[in-house]
């Protein structure tokens, strides 16, 4: 799988609170593991939204699998998903593990018109996710009708990692790997993330004591990012939005949506996780013209 090539250069974002980030530069390659590691209430979910295409920046350039941003930013969130992010693709706790799976599958295949697609074809697809984010249903308590509240907190993560996996993106986005963790849970999400970067996936993660080889990145101009690894872009385009409008939606992806939404946009939902309660983070959320 071709992962995709992230580059920014003093990316920032402001809301009418004042600045949620600024001052972010990264450098990463196809497949690397990009991990985000400022604090919490640093703007650091928003940067994971923005460098997805769900965010629109205010300031600095970027570019992600080749498009620039804002100007392309239909086409990043095509390329990209993502996996377990507060507020924006919280599972559905009543719902089963096969619910979860199904309800994703329709979504995937109601954003691509409808087009048939073999049952056996399907399946494989969903196999493929699950055992890639080292999930398998069977061996839960109840199999794969075992309700999203009685999974363990680290399968819970695995179920929206295979989620997002199911459309095979370029570039994966998890944030708050340690989450309700133990120190023990954080290193094996750490692991899986690692060895989806191995498959050529580029995963953009926010969390501490992320492994030594990645990708780190702050979100103001005093953290400086670790150099990359080789095949990283030398240097990021410079957004530009003439003859395109910015806010069309393009294929968002199932991805951007929580099991059991119906359909329903979620991103304005993000001001309620950890990093959107400060910093005028909510007021950003506006200013996209997304929320």
């Amino acid at each position: 799988m071709d992962g995709a090539a992230i580059t920014a250069e003093g990316l920032g974002l402001r809301g009418a609170k004042g600045t949620v980030f600024e001052g972010v530069d990264v450098a990463a390659g196809p497949g690397s593991l990009v991990a985000v590691t400022a604090p919490s209430g640093s703007g650091r979910t928003c940067l994971l939204l923005t460098l997805t295409g769900r965010m629109r920046p205010t300031s600095g350039r970027a570019e992600v699998g080749g498009h620039r941003l804002p100007r392309h930013m239909a086409a990043v969130r095509r390329l990209s998903a993502l996996g377990p992010v507060s507020g924006v693709t919280d599972l559905e706790p009543a719902w089963t593990v096969a619910e979860q799976l199904r309800e994703r599958a329709l979504l995937r295949r109601y954003r691509r018109g409808w087009r048939p697609e073999r049952a056996a074809r399907r399946r494989a697809r969903v196999e493929e996710a699950l055992e890639r984010a080292g999930l398998d249903p069977d061996a839960l308590p109840q199999g794969p009708r075992t309700r999203v509240h009685d999974l363990e907190r680290l399968e819970a993560v695995r179920l929206g990692v295979a989620l997002a996996l199911l459309g095979r993106p370029r570039l994966l986005a998890v944030d708050d790997v340690g989450l309700k963790l133990s120190d023990a849970g954080r290193e094996r999400v750490w692991s899986l993330l690692r060895g989806l970067t191995e498959d050529g996936t580029t995963v953009l993660a926010v969390g501490g004591e992320p492994p030594e080889d990645a990708v780190l990145v702050g979100t103001t101009a005093r953290t400086r990012p670790r150099e990359a690894p080789p095949g990283a872009a030398a240097e990021a385009a410079t957004p530009d939005t003439e003859g395109v409008d910015p806010d069309a939606e393009g294929d968002r992806g199932a991805e951007a949506r929580g099991p059991g939404a119906g359909g329903t946009d979620r991103h304005a939902g993000a001001a309620h996780g950890a990093d959107a309660a400060e910093g005028g983070a909510g007021d950003a959320l506006a200013a996209t013209g997304r929320a």
